[in-house]
């Protein structure tokens, strides 16, 4: 999770830098949401994969202390030291044990899926109050740099599901991919998923990915805004 919030604060600085005439107030706007991001959407990311694995019948991450929103209980010690020192890092995974579901392919599933569904609520929650915000706040300086907040917040946590589903070892989209996957070839996908974790990792890092991901991050973004202001279109305050 913390790889997807640096991979998400980088690429968005680079944009606004590259853009020319940077206002310094949006790049803290910036670094603010995804500080939010960290605080709020991170243990609500990993409180979602135990919860739902719970309410499957897994009571592993509810029995280590791990449904909860605390962020320090998602903190790996070696992410977050790789984090300081290279600027990319991983959180402490909840630990899930398949053998408790009754499919555990589709506990696995499902269980991976939750982490990303959450960052979609959080973005949807986000853009409501965008278009709340501007339905009934008279508009002003404090309200323009509010609203940049806002609408980076949901927007980071769009793009945090879609990056989060992007089918590579450590990421959830790599779990829910193995759940589909025959007996042998889940073999060999986990046998290999170091290896696959680190061509992932030079896909990302190069830029590979960048164009693939721009476009489905913004048809998820765009999709969740323009479900948050339907009701205020409906009712014509926008």
């Amino acid at each position: 999770m913390y790889l997807g919030v640096i991979y998400v604060l980088f690429n968005s600085i680079m944009t606004l830098l590259r853009g020319g005439n940077v206002d310094p107030l949006d790049i803290l706007m910036q670094v603010l949401a995804t500080l939010v991001i960290v605080l709020l959407a991170l243990p609500l990311h990993e409180f979602a994969h135990g919860w739902v694995a719970n309410k499957l019948g897994d009571p592993t991450a509810r029995l280590a202390g791990r449904l909860t929103f605390n962020p320090l209980a998602s903190v790996d010690p070696m992410g977050a030291g790789f984090l300081l020192l290279f600027g990319i890092g991983w959180a402490r995974p909840v630990p899930v044990d398949s053998r408790y579901f009754k499919n555990p392919r589709s506990g696995m599933a499902l269980t991976a899926l939750a982490g990303p569904a959450s960052n979609l609520i959080a973005s949807f929650v986000g853009a409501l109050l965008f278009y709340a915000v501007i339905a009934f706040a008279p508009y002003n300086v404090v309200v323009h740099y509010i609203l940049l907040f806002i609408s980076y917040f949901a927007y980071i946590n769009a793009v945090l599901a879609v990056f989060n589903l992007v089918p590579i070892p450590p990421l959830d989209g790599s779990k829910i991919l193995a759940s589909f996957l025959s007996d042998r070839a889940r073999f060999i996908f986990y046998q290999y998923q170091n290896i696959l974790a680190m061509v992932g990792m030079i896909l990302i890092v190069s830029g590979a990915l960048t164009g693939p991901l721009s476009m489905i991050e913004s048809a998820v973004y765009g999709g969740v805004s323009w479900l948050a202001s339907l009701p205020f279109r409906l009712f014509g305050v926008l």
